[in-house]
């Protein structure tokens, strides 16, 4: 039987989508059929960029003229600076073993990365990723960014932390929830506009939440993109977003997908 959810977006995609979406492992789609029918919010694309297939991002954001990302998998985790026009990697830190990266934000001078299951993170010099200290956290590390006051952690659950960027210690959380029903799997985290926007682990929904409230604004389906992504797997799931706040562009991207792209959002 065909899911609402399935049908939804067959409006939307071709049939050659939904032959790759079969080969995705059915928790996945589990997982999705929790989140809402229909995201509101309406965007299109502007254009779209190289992007590193090898690539596993777990961490984005656009510093400066250029991209900084994270990876992750053990033994393969780095931090790097990319060019943003063709993807080349400027410069790059391995995370070592038994480490595996996850989210990173800037702060001032420092890049500030989180592991997934080691409760380590990691500050780093942002000019040329050389190590400053590392900090402690209970739970897991997923998504990060910054408000210009916190700096927002995900930890896989529902929960949004916010840490005091200089100590780096735990000052509120808010849970997420949509129609009050909590969103769990927040993944990757951007700060946009007063809003946070929060990748779903194994969906294409993107969740704009009101950091105050928790309440989730509205939702974006990025899900047309991933057939021009290059996605090979059901691990190759939507992940990454970047805001360049002066030129007021927004950029997604996945794990191993060979393309980012620049979306416009209409308000």
């Amino acid at each position: 039987m065909t899911s609402a959810w399935q049908a939804s977006r067959a409006r939307l995609l071709p049939n050659r989508f939904w032959n790759r979406l079969g080969r995705i492992a059915a928790t996945a789609l589990a997982f999705a059929l929790s989140l809402p029918l229909q995201a509101e919010t309406e965007w299109e694309l502007v254009r779209s960029y190289p992007h590193d297939s090898g690539a596993f991002t777990e961490g984005l954001f656009f510093h400066d003229g250029a991209l900084y990302e994270s990876t992750g998998l053990e033994g393969r985790s780095d931090i790097r600076k990319v060019a943003l026009k063709n993807g080349r990697v400027l410069d790059r830190r391995i995370i070592p073993r038994p480490y595996f990266g996850e989210g990173i934000v800037n702060w001032k001078d420092r890049l500030v990365s989180v592991t997934w299951r080691h409760r380590t993170g990691f500050i780093w010099n942002i000019r040329d990723f050389s190590p400053i200290s590392q900090f402690r956290y209970e739970g897991e590390g997923w998504g990060l960014t910054q408000d210009g006051h916190s700096i927002i952690m995900s930890d896989g659950t529902a929960q949004l932390r916010f840490l005091d960027p200089d100590t780096l210690y735990e000052r509120r959380r808010v849970t997420v929830s949509f129609k009050g029903k909590p969103v769990e799997r927040l993944n990757e985290l951007e700060y946009v506009k007063g809003e946070i926007w929060a990748n779903i682990w194994y969906d294409s929904q993107i969740a704009r939440i009101d950091p105050q409230t928790g309440d989730v604004i509205d939702w974006i389906d990025i899900a047309p993109l991933l057939m021009a992504s290059g996605a090979i797997d059901g691990e190759s799931v939507a992940n990454g977003i970047a805001y360049d706040a002066k030129g007021d562009r927004i950029f997604v991207t996945g794990k191993n997908w060979a393309k980012l792209f620049e979306i416009r959002v209409k308000r």
